[in-house]
């Protein structure tokens, strides 16, 4: 009987880790390549951040070894604590870099980028929530480039700032995102309390009505318990408010003090809703499960987007 036991705890180990190991498809390489190394080092030097450290992004090799990156301005603290995020969260954030806006600019200059992705922590415990400083780098950007260059936004909420919002959008970014993360049902759960679907919908839609001709686009992560038909209900809604982009991924557990993983997504799952997106209205809807907001944006835009735009 003792044995038995013991063969039946031993069978749940094993259970429990063949639940958790990531499929083949998931498997995605470490950082390479010899644009790696001096784009980390003149992050550094610089003191300026990027989402794909700091959020443990899985593209995170294949980005640098291309020369992309999305840079993070403020900090590395956010002020909220989503339960889906790697990224350090603090009451306050560090104090703001007035240097910031201009270091950002001639890094994106020095890398010779034509397309590059902008993003920020929370800062609600700013006046403005940040939304200067953010419009502020943007402007940079486009003045010290040397050649046309492309900027896409991904902003937080700005606790539901309209003028906040509309700041951003002044400043003409070409693309401007925030990310629903989630299906309304899951949001209090997986989002931080200060968060809330609707307010994220309004966002979207402030960016659209302060310029009609700003691309919007947003990204929900994929296997957290949603169902198919909330999924539906998410594409309607992001589809009123005017979203033209909308990208599918997998959530991926960061740590065991997240949420766990419900669902690993087949690839065929996303390809499917992909076609689901695309036949609904969105221009452009990538999909798969190491898809992120800002994997490949300039490639893809490029290639999908404002290639359609112009004819």
């Amino acid at each position: 009987m003792l044995q038995k036991r013991t063969d039946d705890k031993e069978t749940t180990k094993k259970s429990r880790r063949a639940v958790v190991r990531k499929p083949e498809w998931l498997r995605s390489r470490l950082p390479e390549g010899d644009s790696y190394a001096p784009i980390k080092k003149m992050l550094r030097e610089r003191e300026l951040y990027t989402v794909c450290e700091e959020a443990r992004c899985p593209n995170l090799g294949t980005c640098w070894s291309g020369g992309t990156a999305t840079f993070m301005i403020m900090g590395d603290t956010c002020t909220r604590g989503c339960r889906f995020c790697a990224v350090k969260t603090r009451k306050t954030g560090i104090p703001l870099d007035p240097n910031e806006p201009r270091n950002v600019a001639e890094s994106v200059n020095e890398m010779a980028l034509d397309y590059v992705v902008l993003t920020s922590v929370d800062r609600d415990d700013l006046p403005d929530d940040g939304a200067g400083h953010f419009a502020e780098t943007i402007r940079q950007i486009y003045e010290q480039s040397s050649k046309p260059i492309r900027v896409e936004v991904l902003t937080p909420d700005f606790r539901g700032k309209r003028e906040a919002v509309e700041a951003i959008v002044a400043a003409k970014p070409t693309v401007f995102a925030h990310n629903v993360e989630t299906v309304r049902r899951l949001t209090k759960t997986v989002r931080d309390p200060r968060c809330d679907y609707d307010q994220s919908i309004n966002v979207l839609r402030w960016a659209k009505e302060a310029d009609d001709k700003i691309v919007t686009k947003t990204s929900l992560m994929l296997g957290l318990g949603e169902t198919h038909d909330e999924i539906m209900e998410t594409m309607d809604d992001l589809l009123e408010v005017g979203v033209q982009i909308l990208t599918f991924g997998q959530y991926l557990r960061p740590t065991k003090k997240h949420l766990p993983v419900a669902e690993f997504i087949t690839p065929a799952r996303f390809e499917e809703l992909a076609e689901i997106g695309k036949q609904k209205g969105f221009s452009f809807v990538p999909s798969g499960p190491l898809v992120r907001s800002s994997y490949k944006a300039g490639e893809f835009f490029t290639e999908h987007f404002a290639s359609s735009q112009e004819k």
